[in-house]
C-alpha cells in the first residue's frame, strides 16, 4: 500500500478547520473563515502563505490566468476554504 504523503501535516491543518468550523458554525461568508482559520494557523505557528499566486501548466504550455489558493500550508498543501 502506499504511503499517505503529508499524513501528519494534513491531520493537524484539518483539525483547525474543523476548530473553526465547530466554533463558527455555518452561516457566514467565505472571508469570516478565512480569517479565523489563519488565527488558527498563527497561534500554532503553522507555516502558510494566504492568497499565494500559482502558475497553471497545461500539458506543458502555461496558461494565462493564473489561480490564487487561499493557503499554501507548509509550501505543498492547498487549502480552499468554501463558505
Amino acid at each position: 500500500m502506499e504511503e499517505f504523503i503529508y499524513k501528519k501535516e494534513t491531520f493537524e491543518i484539518i483539525g483547525y478547520c474543523m476548530e473553526v468550523q465547530n466554533t463558527l458554525g455555518f452561516g457566514f461568508s467565505e472571508i469570516i473563515y478565512k480569517d479565523a482559520l489563519e488565527s488558527e494557523f498563527l497561534a500554532a505557528e503553522l507555516p502558510y502563505t494566504r492568497e499565494k499566486e500559482l502558475q497553471v501548466k497545461y500539458k506543458e504550455k502555461l496558461l494565462a490566468h493564473k489561480f490564487f489558493a487561499d493557503y499554501v500550508c507548509y509550501d505543498d498543501i492547498i487549502i480552499e476554504i468554501k463558505g
